[in-house]
Formats: C-alpha cells, sequence, structure tokens
C-alpha cells in the first residue's frame, strides 16, 4: 500500500524529511506547505536537492509545487501530514496548526512539538490533540532522536540484557564548534552560548529541562515497569577561556561556552534512571566532564553494559547534519504504522519494529573494488 504524505515545513529539518518521503518507496509526497513566500510556487525536487542529479543536465522535477496555502492541501486529503515547521520559538501556534490537521481528518507524525510520551505530559498542552484524534479517528506521534529513538528505544533494547539493574543513564555529548549546521536560536537564546554568565538561558528557566525531557524518563519507566515519584534537574556552566569563532559567531572570553545538566527520575529516594547533557563549544574545556561525542545508554548492573550511538552525514561527516536526517527518517519510516495505528496520541512504546523496510541501496562500485576483482589468484 502507498500512503499519501503532505510535508509542513521548508526549513533544514523539513528539507531533509521532503527527501527521505520522496526516496520511501511506500509513501507518495502529494503536497508542500512553507512558511516562506519565497519558497513558494518551487518543485519539490529543486527544494530539497533532488533535481541535481550527477552527470545530468538539467531539473528532474516531481510535480509537486510548494505552497502556502496550507487549507488547500489539507481539503485535498492526505493520509498524513508530517509536521517538522519551528517549533521551540512557536510551541503553541506549532499546536494550533497540528490540531488543524488533525481536525481535518489527517494522521500526523511530527519533530516540531515532541511529546513522547503523551500520557503523562501537560493537559493543557495534550488534551486538545488527544480530543481531536477520539473525534476525527487519526492518531499522533511526536518523536525525533533526542527526545525520541536514542533515549526510549535503546534503553529498553539493552535493558532486556539484564539480570538486574539498578541505573540507565542517557547521555549525549556534543561540540557544536565546528558543525555547520547549527541553530544560532537554540544555542545562543535557549542555551546561552556566548551569553553573561550572570544571563540565565530559557532552557535553564525552573521546570523546563524536566518539561523537555521529563517525558523522556516516564517512557522508559513505563517500559521497565516503574512509576517515578518526582523529576529534579540540575545544571552547570563554564565560562569560555578565550574568544572562540563558531557558526554561530564569536563566543567572547567569560561568556558561557559549556552546559552540563541532569534530568533525574526519583523512586523511593533512588534515581534509577537519568538523563545527561554535555554540551561544550571546544574540545579543552570542561575536562573533568564525561568526554566524547554522540550518544550513550549505560546500564550499570549486573552485567553493566554501555551502547554508543554516533553519526555524520554522507557528504562531510557532519554531526549535527546527520543527526537531522536520522530525525526526519525516524519519523518519515513510522508513517505507514501510524496510519495504521488505533487512533489516538501515540509513544514509542506503541510502535511495531521501524526497520529499514524497501531502503536498500545498493552502492556503486569503485572501478579498482575488489567486489569486480572475482578472478582467483594464481
Amino acid at each position: 500500500m502507498v500512503y499519501k504524505v503532505i510535508l509542513w515545513s521548508s526549513g533544514n529539518a523539513g528539507l531533509n524529511t521532503l527527501r527521505v518521503i520522496m526516496n520511501h518507496p511506500e509513501l507518495e509526497l502529494v503536497g508542500v506547505v512553507v512558511n516562506d513566500p519565497a519558497k513558494a510556487g518551487k518543485d519539490a525536487a529543486e527544494l530539497c536537492g533532488l533535481n541535481q542529479v550527477s552527470g545530468i543536465t538539467g531539473l528532474k522535477q516531481s510535480g509537486i509545487i510548494a505552497t502556502t496555502d496550507f487549507q488547500a492541501l489539507l481539503d485535498q486529503g492526505a493520509d498524513c501530514v508530517c509536521y517538522t515547521a519551528a517549533g521551540s520559538d512557536r510551541f503553541y501556534e506549532a499546536m494550533v496548526d497540528i490540531k488543524a490537521i488533525l481536525s481535518a481528518g489527517i494522521n500526523v507524525v511530527s519533530s516540531s512539538v515532541i511529546q513522547v510520551f503523551p500520557e503523562c505530559s501537560i493537559p493543557e498542552f495534550i488534551e486538545p490533540i488527544k480530543a481531536a484524534c477520539e473525534i476525527h479517528k487519526v492518531s499522533f506521534l511526536g518523536s525525533g532522536i533526542d527526545p525520541g529513538f536514542t533515549h526510549d528505544i535503546m534503553p529498553l533494547m539493552l535493558s532486556g540484557l539484564s539480570e538486574q539493574w539498578h541505573e540507565i543513564r542517557l547521555q549525549v555529548i556534543a561540540n557544536h564548534a565546528s558543525n555547520d549546521q547549527e541553530d544560532t536560536l537554540v544555542l545562543r537564546e535557549m542555551m546561552g552560548f556566548g551569553k553573561p554568565m550572570d544571563h540565565l538561558p530559557y532552557l535553564l528557566d525552573e521546570g523546563i529541562l524536566s518539561l523537555a525531557w521529563g517525558d523522556t524518563l516516564r517512557s522508559v519507566a513505563a517500559g521497565v515497569r516503574l512509576q517515578l515519584d518526582d523529576i529534579k534537574e540540575s545544571y552547570q556552566r563554564l565560562p569560555a577561556e578565550r574568544d572562540l569563532e563558531t557558526p554561530v559567531g564569536t563566543i567572547k572570553k567569560g561568556t558561557c561556552a559549556a552546559l552540563r545538566f541532569e534530568v533525574k527520575g526519583y523512586v523511593d529516594g533512588r534515581t534509577p534512571i537519568v538523563l545527561e547533557h554535555v554540551t561544550r563549544m571546544y574540545d579543552d574545556i570542561a575536562p573533568d566532564w564525561p568526554q566524547g561525542k554522540g550518544y550513550k545508554v549505560i546500564v550499570e548492573g549486573e552485567p553493566r553494559m554501555e551502547i554508543s550511538r554516533d553519526t555524520a552525514d554522507q557528504y562531510d561527516g557532519d554531526h549535527a547534519a546527520g543527526c537531522v536526517l536520522q530525525t526526519a527518517s525516524r519519523l518519515v519510516n513510522a508513517i505507514p504504522a501510524v496510519v495504521e495505528h488505533t487512533p489516538g496520541m501515540m509513544s514509542s512504546l506503541d510502535l511495531p519494529l521501524i526497520g529499514g523496510k524497501g531502503l536498500y541501496r545498493p552502492k556503486a562500485l569503485e572501478p579498482n573494488s575488489s567486489a569486480l576483482n572475482t578472478q582467483k589468484s594464481p
């Protein structure tokens, strides 16, 4: 079966998602919603770069033209809308958009307003979405990589190899100094990098860390049959020891250049599930903090286990670009399961195993590849 999909977004995440949709064998792109009038009227293949075919001149068109008229697209119908429009600075607007899509009788997958475990999310945010799903018999899945797959599916898989365990630690270590895909709004305004040390960024307002990652802890807890009594948060920051040139501008000496925070889930005074983020703007700051880069799940118990996941795009090895693509792929590859699921708000615990079905693409062989050299050696 082929599912008809509309993409709503044309930013960095959206254009990656657009390409993934157009390359998926079970999906048919039927519309693209953009907010930027300059992108309206452009072919979807041109927007996401699929028209740039190596060795071929001219444009490879899809016939799907981007529009700012979202209502017209909703009226023509689809099986699912993949909503990846910015949500970090327009949360309420994004929720209004998503409710409108659900009310049109169309399923939604989204990375914009991630609710990885809707049973425990803030009621005033979630109840209108739950109601729309129930009334119009559709489903909503909020997911991504973090929050999302890395820290809701991976820890459950690893914990299933335990005889017993006493802590599951979900860890992210990142250095943002060299990535060229960074979001200035997120790094500077939300996280406070490059800001004076007495400036408290939005992310560190009381309760925001627990709001953003609390559902991740609750999802893992539900998967291992624990009921969390409480969730608490803490953080540390360090100033830059020198001026730094980064993709989001100069980080001046004395301004924030490193952030470490923890969100802990409590049961009977202990912390069986902990999420930890370590973010630097250069490698040699905070040498006593956890080192490396990428995502980890650490299970302390019998036996002790640790699994790491890093990623990079195929063009220049950029970690951030690879993560954006993974976020897009996680959403898009889940669309058939979401459309076929019982209506309602979903979490990763409701999904079947999402494998790369139909996504195999043979790599072109190099001229001197050993795969071509089938003659036996003398």
